[in-house]
């Protein structure tokens, strides 16, 4: 025991273990700050946090619902892309099998509601934010963030609706998609359209404006379901996870958990 109690010391002060972990163990005040400063996990939460922050009644855990359910979604949603492709062909009879064949098919219908749950969490929890006041300076930087990721998650809602490809999810998306021809200025019947001219033509048209990106056409087809299916499975997830990551920061930094006003 004792050469083993040896080398475990040899180890702890060798330079390959101090370069990962860079003080002691928790014992002491210190080391738990430490352990929670320097670890990739939990160094986006502060060290300390009021009483008040993490009361239930206070807060509603919205937030942390929020990115629980975001977890859930990544890790049903990577399960359901090994049975699902996003060809017209294929796209219905694949959720169909999920429903009835696919061993995980399960994972379709939580999937499916834990997007219905993640976008009424995300809407308490600004709600919550706005009633106490928490988008007040220090906080009104990571409110307009908190704004952003809403408005990823409906779009994440909205570009997953098309893809089980069924007459609801076509007629759904070329009706939302309709209300973007009205977009200001990137909408080719907004207002503002006429505005992006040189000379004589018009830089926004039926052929080049926000609805023509979206569907990637003039018409809801196979190539509106690859680009929703990409923008849902990799464009926004992206973009939501890098702005999550400043979301929490920021928190941090702006002195935890908002308290009461």
């Amino acid at each position: 025991m004792s050469i083993l109690k040896k080398t475990g010391e040899e180890i702890r002060k060798s330079q390959v273990w101090r370069s990962i972990f860079r003080h002691g163990p928790p014992t002491t005040h210190r080391n738990r700050a430490m352990a929670v400063a320097s670890n990739v996990f939990l160094h986006l939460h502060p060290v300390k946090t009021r009483t008040s922050g993490v009361r239930m009644s206070y807060t509603w855990c919205m937030g942390g619902i929020t990115f629980f359910l975001f977890l859930a979604l990544t890790v049903t949603g990577i399960l359901l892309m090994f049975y699902y492709h996003p060809t017209a062909d294929k796209a219905f009879n694949d959720i169909v099998s999920l429903r009835q064949d696919t061993p995980l098919g399960i994972m379709r219908e939580l999937h499916r509601w834990g997007a219905h749950a993640m976008v009424l969490s995300v809407w308490l929890h600004m709600y919550r934010v706005f009633m106490t006041g928490s988008y007040k300076p220090p906080r009104e930087f990571n409110w307009n963030v908190g704004v952003v990721l809403l408005l990823l998650t409906l779009l994440l809602s909205f570009t997953g609706y098309l893809l089980p490809w069924d007459q609801l999810a076509i007629w759904a998306v070329t009706v939302g998609t309709n209300m973007a021809r009205a977009h200001p200025v990137i909408g080719h019947e907004g207002p503002g359209a006429e505005l992006l001219k040189i000379g004589d033509i018009s830089l926004v048209t039926a052929g080049s404006d926000i609805r023509f990106a979206l569907l990637s056409g003039r018409f809801v087809g196979e190539a509106t379901l690859l680009r929703f299916y990409v923008l849902h499975c990799i464009a926004i997830p992206f973009a939501a996870v890098i702005l999550m990551a400043v979301h929490f920061w920021r928190v941090r930094k702006d002195g935890g958990i908002s308290g009461p006003m």
